[in-house]
């Protein structure tokens, strides 16, 4: 089960018999951030789609605050077709303007994940240096931002999301054209103490916990 809004590209996708999985690779790989920040107080996320990464969070951080926000009420009016979860203490979904959310919120998110898309490209608002400053200014002291990048040159995106967190960034690539980013205001991504071989291991223990195979080809 696929959702179109203005293309034919796939914006996101559902395996009707198991609605939780990560069918998308790029999904996947934005849920490492488990190993940085593993026990979350508050998530938000731009951009709902079809659910997934909503329904991924929902299920497996049973002890956080989720907040989504969707700037289009058409997207919301199928979450019932997608599975999923109903608004409840610890869950909404917001129709409001990611930009502007994350400009004005007085809250102070763990990890604010990005996955928001017009057609094939992510809004302008959601990729200036504006919206990325404020995703900072959004974060706790320890935040970890994470976005999802669709498009072929990213190469001021990039600029911009360092310029915002002084170069405290991890890439990840896959062979579906995606590039996600993290971004931490603090150590999380480079523990002082950490090596290559402490990551790997890191990075196996993650993927071996929800049976995800390849989820992160990290390139620095």
């Amino acid at each position: 089960m696929t959702l179109h809004f203005g293309s034919d590209y796939i914006q996101s996708q559902m395996v009707v018999d198991e609605p939780d999985f990560l069918a998308l690779a790029y999904t996947r790989t934005m849920m490492a951030f488990e190993m940085f920040m593993p026990g979350p107080r508050e998530i938000a996320l731009i951009g709902l789609g079809g659910g997934s990464i909503a329904k991924w969070c929902y299920r497996h951080h049973s002890n956080t605050q989720l907040t989504v926000i969707e700037i289009n009420p058409h997207v919301i009016a199928v979450r019932d077709a997608f599975q999923i979860p109903q608004d409840d203490q610890r869950f909404r979904i917001l129709c409001e303007d990611g930009a502007k959310f994350v400009a004005e919120t007085s809250t102070r998110f763990d990890v604010l994940l990005v996955d928001c898309f017009t057609e094939k490209y992510p809004p302008r608002e959601l990729c200036s240096q504006e919206f990325y400053d404020h995703c900072n200014m959004a974060l706790t002291e320890a935040g970890l931002m994470v976005v999802n990048l669709c498009v072929k040159n990213h190469r001021r995106i990039l600029s911009r999301i360092h310029k915002s967190f002084g170069g405290q960034i991890l890439l990840s690539t896959d062979k579906d054209g995606n590039t996600v980013v993290f971004a931490c205001k603090g150590q999380s991504l480079w523990p002082k103490d950490e090596g290559a071989n402490s990551f790997r291991m890191k990075l196996r223990r993650f993927e071996r916990k929800y049976g995800l195979g390849r989820a992160m080809a990290p390139r620095g």
